[in-house]
């Protein structure tokens, strides 16, 4: 079971900020390149994996996307020897005093996130959350070797680095959304000796974080008739445990809701019940907040489904995840792979019409 890890763990120590995804793409790109028949890269980054179907005729496509981008900082000002900082997509501010820090200036710098001691702030701010305005990266270095080193607009990664749990779990930035390219690469092996009937192509998405930039511009140019998106949702934690959160270790979440074809959920549910895996349903009832929000509405639009790997304390440097509900994921988009067949789409319109 836990034969992935050492990717995930590879995958969690390189840094790859939304709009700056190389570094983690051409890992991507290592682990994939022999599990499909044709790799490339789109305009903007996003990484394609082509695994072609066994037969001679035209066959339908399914685009399985995850993304690879990842949450992180920017410096925004440099002063008295100290980095001012915004953030590059949804971070907390009250989860960043005291974290590790790598500053990807000429040269990979470490450094700290501080703030202004309690005792020095104004009244009006002692014993309130951090807010960025007050935060500050130290990196030790002289502000003279600093100003060399460092400009505006350099970006910042966690460094945090990764480490397996007791009971079978994972901690580490970036597993949003790094979990689920894991379960993408585990379901390219779980398909690697299976003759397909249906053309598969994954994809390592850019930008999701900020824009959706990969998802939309990759939908547009495969153009695939079906598409399933992974990412991650909340799992079950203190304060966290109404609907909007899912049991960690207890399989994924398949979403129901406005950006997913009904047909698909109630194929992937069929599907889990009859592998005697354990899920859960996630109500998106407005929107899914995922790459799917860009691929439905791609083109001529696109149908497709969520499917979501539960992880805590999401957007922090220690995001943990179950590696049981890893490989099911995987398991579970394999098995949708491999019984799609030529009568496949029909199932749409069945469902659309019943």
């Amino acid at each position: 079971m836990t034969e992935f890890v050492p990717f995930l763990l590879s995958l969690l120590s390189k840094p790859g900020l939304s709009g700056n995804e190389e570094p983690i793409s051409a890992l991507i790109a290592e682990k994939w390149r022999p599990l499909v028949d044709e790799l490339s890269t789109s305009r903007l980054g996003s990484l394609h994996g082509l695994r072609r179907a066994d037969a001679k005729d035209k066959r339908p496509s399914l685009m399985i996307a995850t993304h690879m981008d990842a949450i992180g900082l920017m410096v925004k000002k440099i002063e008295h020897g100290l980095l001012l900082i915004t953030h590059v997509g949804g971070i907390d501010p009250r989860i960043l005093p005291g974290q590790l820090v790598t500053v990807h200036g000429k040269r990979e710098i470490p450094g700290i996130v501080q703030l202004v001691p309690n005792r020095l702030l104004d009244d009006k701010f002692v014993g309130k959350s951090a807010e960025f305005k007050n935060l500050f990266i130290d990196t030790g270095l002289k502000e003279s070797e600093l100003l060399k080193q460092v400009q505006v607009g350099d970006l910042v990664s966690f460094a945090q680095t990764p480490f397996e749990m007791s009971g079978g779990y994972v901690a580490g930035h970036s597993l949003d959304n790094r979990a689920s390219v894991t379960a993408l690469t585990v379901c390219l092996e779980e398909i690697k000796n299976y003759n397909l009937n249906w053309n598969l192509i994954a994809v390592a998405t850019v930008q999701e974080e900020l824009t959706m930039a990969g998802a939309i511009t990759s939908a547009f140019d495969l153009r695939p008739d079906l598409a399933i998106t992974v990412d991650v949702t909340f799992a079950k934690g203190p304060g966290a445990n109404d609907y909007r959160s899912f049991p960690l270790g207890k399989g994924p979440s398949i979403g129901l809701g406005a950006n997913i074809h009904p047909a698909l959920v109630k194929k992937f549910t069929t599907m889990a019940d009859e592998l005697d895996m354990p899920y859960s349903i996630e109500t998106m009832p407005l929107s899914s907040g995922t790459d799917s929000m860009a691929i439905q509405i791609s083109a001529e639009g696109i149908p497709n489904e969520v499917i979501s790997v539960p992880i805590r304390y999401m957007h922090t440097s220690v995001e943990m995840v179950a590696m049981t509900d890893i490989l099911r994921t995987g398991r579970l988009l394999a098995r949708f792979i491999t019984e799609l067949n030529t009568e496949s789409l029909n199932f749409l319109h069945e469902e659309k019409n019943s």
